[in-house]
């Protein structure tokens, strides 16, 4: 994500709302479509700060991009802003492709002391938590940093602020602008930065198809083996029934669609259960 085409007076969080609703416009069509964000510099905090708004929307088809967010791929993106106010002059000048003029709302945001900031990285970071406490898909996160300074001795983010501890990190042998700028399909940078996108483009061919066929299977069972002995049960006749202590069926996944007949009991899905 790349955004200052222009500089606006635009917050971080003016522009994250702005990022939630247009997204969620595009994809009108195909809500449920999974996605990867590459979000350069600046654009990796609106990203953070969109998902922190889309998790507590009160309009579901805001909060379903989160859900659909598979990976994000970080390059340059200052999560613990930078030391000095001149530098972060300079990296909004950069963005936003002019240094005329500076949209001071974003500076401040990017001091190491920022309240925002502080906010958005406690936000992301709980939100991480809770997905793996509640056991939903865990966010695939690569974080990239420039190896090379950009103007005179300064590297525009340091390494310590453009990682996130606990996730895969990757040096760029590039300054902050080269990092999202690759010369051609042989750069190394490109290439590391293609093996990660693949491996999660990958990864997300295979859950859909596996989910879709377990869903398959699940239906088949439902249908036929469970219903059958629950059926056989609640009549009181167990002849003729192929199987009449069915009554239990284990489920892998996240079930959407069912209705599952365990005993007496019908349970009704959208559950994520086992069992048997």
């Amino acid at each position: 994500m790349a955004f200052w085409r222009g500089i606006s007076e635009n917050s971080i969080s003016d522009h994250a709302s702005n990022l939630l609703s247009t997204l969620s416009c595009f994809r009108s069509s195909a809500e449920f479509r999974p996605i990867i964000f590459i979000a350069h510099s600046l654009g990796g905090l609106v990203v953070m700060d969109a998902l922190l708004s889309s998790r507590t929307s009160s309009e579901p088809h805001l909060r379903r991009i989160l859900d659909c967010v598979r990976a994000i791929l970080f390059l340059g993106t200052p999560h613990y802003g930078v030391a000095l106010a001149d530098t972060g002059r300079r990296l909004v000048g950069l963005v936003s492709l002019t240094a005329a003029k500076t949209n001071m709302k974003i500076v401040s945001v990017l001091q190491r002391d920022s309240e925002v900031l502080s906010r958005i990285q406690k936000g992301f970071h709980e939100l991480l938590r809770s997905q793996q406490r509640d056991r939903t898909h865990a966010l695939e996160i690569t974080c990239c940093y420039e190896e090379l300074p950009l103007i005179g001795n300064t590297v525009v983010v340091p390494r310590e602020s453009a990682i996130l501890r606990g996730y895969s990190a990757i040096g760029i042998h590039a300054d902050h602008r080269g990092i999202a700028r690759f010369a051609s399909a042989d750069d190394p940078g490109f290439i590391s930065v293609l093996g990660e996108l693949r491996r999660w483009t990958d990864k997300v061919a295979y859950a859909d198809d596996h989910h879709d066929k377990e869903l398959w299977d699940i239906e088949g069972k439902q249908s036929h083996d469970v219903l059958c002995g629950w059926e056989c049960k609640r009549r009181g006749n167990d002849e003729g029934c192929r199987d009449a202590s069915a009554g239990a069926i284990t489920i892998w996944g996240d079930v959407t669609k069912s209705i599952i007949a365990n005993g007496d009991h019908v349970i009704h899905g959208n559950l994520t259960f086992g069992g048997s």
